[in-house]
């Protein structure tokens, strides 16, 4: 997956010290990479959305149309709110290793401050914030990147269209003698009423 500049621009921290407000950084072989700041931005944004979903009525869920990609072209139902949780979900745990999981469903699905989380996983404050951090990078990475569907960027995931749908189709162009067949009539008519 590849990142945009204006994409990372606009999610990355003015005062980082690594990328200086650019968001993405020279890795090997001058490949641009997304800073940290990018992807513990794109991790809040996706858990905000989650907190949202999660905490809304579930009277007020919606069941949408939308369409299936593909040759059949077919419709289908669903509940976005919900696979949206059960998709945050299931990606962390897929990208997370067991330490990380634990810190993960401790202090953001259920909601504990670090002094709990400190207290009941035996860590202390420094070395539980910079488990935190890594958390966030490694779960904003796997957020943006994961392939086919990603859960980031948010309007992509709940409006249906993705990068690939939304590219305009390029025709070719027409051959010049089909043109002139088509425009002739057109300019005979102007020449008359000139």
């Amino acid at each position: 997956m590849e990142w945009t500049r204006s994409e990372s621009l606009a999610l990355a921290h003015q005062q980082c010290a690594y990328c200086h407000g650019y968001g993405l950084l020279l890795g090997r072989k001058s490949h641009q990479t997304p800073c940290n700041c990018v992807l513990r931005s794109v991790f809040r944004a996706c858990y905000a959305r989650f907190r949202r979903s999660v905490e809304k009525e579930k009277h007020l869920s919606r069941v949408t149309l939308h369409l299936m990609g593909g040759r059949s072209q077919r419709m289908s139902w669903g509940r976005k709110d919900e696979e949206y949780i059960a998709d945050f979900t299931l990606v962390s745990k897929r990208h997370l290793d067991e330490k990380e999981y634990q810190i993960f469903k401790f202090h953001f699905l259920l909601g504990a401050d670090w002094k709990l989380c400190c207290r009941r996983l035996g860590m202390d404050r420094g070395n539980f914030f910079h488990a935190v951090y890594r958390i966030q990078q490694k779960l904003g990475r796997a957020f943006r990147e994961t392939q086919p569907y990603a859960l980031f960027p948010l309007d992509e995931y709940f409006n249906g269209t993705s990068r690939r749908e939304s590219e305009p189709a390029v025709s070719a162009p027409r051959p010049a003698h089909e043109r002139s067949k088509r425009l002739y009539p057109v300019i005979s008519r102007l020449d008359r009423a000139a």
